[in-house]
């Protein structure tokens, strides 16, 4: 599975802060990271939101608000929350949450500019999907 490396530290602690929308992740190598569900869900590892190829990624929008209401565990290398808004299909393996809680400025700053380019607002509603090309959803 694409993403799993050896090398990456893996959690220590994981909390789910509900009233602040935010995942605590503490990490082997000491790093602590405090990952918003709205950039989870923004940047969820599933095909549904990252498509099956580049250029395929469906720019997310009204995830501000949006819950994290189970966390799966997957075997010993990842969790599967299932948000608020009914999206289950992202896998988020342990590397995946350090690059989203260390890269969270990056993110949030690409995220701006695709919104930006696409002339959408961070709280518009998502556009209904029009048929999609996987068989999956």
């Amino acid at each position: 599975m694409a993403g799993l490396d050896k090398n990456t530290p893996t959690p220590q602690s994981i909390t789910l802060h509900q009233q602040s929308r935010v995942l605590e992740i503490g990490f082997s190598d000491g790093s602590e990271f405090h990952v918003p569900f709205e950039l989870m869900r923004v940047y969820s590892p599933s095909a549904e939101v990252q498509g099956h190829g580049p250029g395929q990624e469906v720019l997310q929008t009204g995830k501000r608000e949006v819950g994290i209401i189970a966390l799966e565990p997957v075997g010993n290398y990842a969790v599967q929350p299932t948000f608020s808004d009914g999206h289950d299909s992202g896998i988020f393996s342990w590397d995946y949450l350090y690059f989203l809680g260390s890269k969270q400025a990056e993110l949030w700053a690409d995220y701006n500019a695709r919104l930006q380019s696409a002339g959408m607002e961070r709280d518009a509603p998502m556009a209904p999907k029009a048929g999609s090309a996987c068989g999956s959803h």
